[in-house]
């Protein structure tokens, strides 16, 4: 699920990202302005979440590598319990870095939101 929502995110910010250039071509010189701020902040939102979406996979295709690894353990009597735990700790680390980004991008989503609430009702 957590991949889903960060795909999903992604792929908001990216077509984001294409409204606002879209809208920069047609745009006055103070409104460009406010645009390239929020296509800069898209993109460094894109990036965390690319990072986030890398850690999340990584994280789910440790899981599976220590399932794999408990099972041949298990099946093979074979004393394993560093590997085992390597992977166990690989498995949390990359989940705790896909959370990390995301928690990053959300709270750049908020100073994109920020920048659209200080904009003045005239322009």
């Amino acid at each position: 699920m957590l991949l889903l929502t960060l795909t999903n995110r992604f792929g908001r910010a990216t077509d984001r990202t294409r409204q606002i250039l879209r809208e920069m071509r047609e745009a006055g010189a103070t409104e460009r302005q406010r645009l390239a701020d929020q296509a800069k902040i898209l993109c460094r939102r894109a990036r965390l979440i690319q990072i986030s979406i890398v850690m999340g996979a990584l994280s789910a295709l440790f899981a599976a590598v220590l399932i794999l690894a408990l099972f041949l353990a298990a099946s093979l009597k074979w004393e394993s319990s560093i590997l085992i735990s390597l992977f166990f700790i690989a498995c949390l680390v990359s989940l705790l870095l896909s959370l990390v980004t995301f928690i990053m991008d959300i709270r750049l989503s908020l100073q994109a939101l920020k920048l659209e609430i200080d904009r003045p009702p005239d322009a």
